[in-house]
């Protein structure tokens, strides 16, 4: 019994580590003012809670494309992973967002729209992470830890950069670029994850190639993003 104890631990320890640290990474990136623990820590439940939104979301979605699409066909695929997987996961993840940090006080530079955004999706990632590591071992916690949770970051940087650009559009009284990027905030995180599930799930030789690829460009790019606007960061 204090055996299997102790392997669930290590299990969830796996699990929990690279969204921490990625989490830890993208907080000490703010360099003009950290936001308040308290917040932070609800952000990450939001997370959690847009995890079993988008798990229900995902099983009538399937349920009904299935009856409309041939579920073996290329066509499937593709719609269930754009409309069905991406916006359900990254759709649920802007909403619990923007419900809790729009009209926020603390919400004063754009670079605070990444930090939010990245702690939602690694709250997201963290649980789902637990569940696949609990039911499938360390050897899938090691994978998703160079792939999975990195790319809920990198969705998460991204939907922050544009959610960021609304909050200081709408500071300025631009009301129509404030929907556009908002808009941006969704679309471009929903097709981002929709690709990596694309891709990742057409695997073959080449295609392995493709997925390394693909994950790499995307890294790299919310990598220089969180960077650059780390060091241009102003307040509103």
């Amino acid at each position: 019994m204090i055996f299997y104890s102790s392997v669930q631990l290590i299990l969830v320890a796996a699990a929990v580590i690279p969204a921490v640290a990625l989490m830890i990474y993208v907080y000490k990136a703010d360099k003009l003012e950290k936001e308040p623990t308290v917040l932070l820590w609800r952000l990450i439940l939001q997370g959690i809670i847009s995890t079993a939104l988008a798990v229900f979301t995902e099983r009538i979605g399937a349920q009904v494309l299935s009856r409309m699409v041939n579920p073996r066909s290329l066509l499937y695929q593709i719609l269930f992973y754009f409309l069905v997987v991406g916006l359900s996961e990254e759709g649920f993840k802007f909403l619990l967002l923007k419900r809790r940090t729009w009209d926020s006080p603390y919400f004063n530079c754009r670079f605070d729209g990444i930090v939010y955004a990245v702690f939602v999706s690694m709250g997201f990632a963290l649980w789902e992470n637990i569940d696949y590591v609990v039911m499938y071992g360390l050897e899938t916690a090691f994978v998703r830890a160079l792939t999975a949770v990195p790319g809920h970051a990198c969705f998460g940087v991204f939907m922050g950069a544009w959610y960021g650009l609304a909050k200081s559009h709408e500071r300025r009284g631009h009301p129509e670029y404030c929907r556009t990027s908002l808009i941006l905030s969704v679309v471009c995180p929903v097709l981002l994850h929709g690709l990596y599930d694309l891709i990742a799930t057409l695997d073959n030789g080449s295609l392995s190639l493709v997925f390394i690829g693909f994950i790499a460009v995307m890294f790299v790019a919310a990598y220089r993003t969180v960077k650059k606007m780390s060091a241009q960061d102003r307040y509103f």
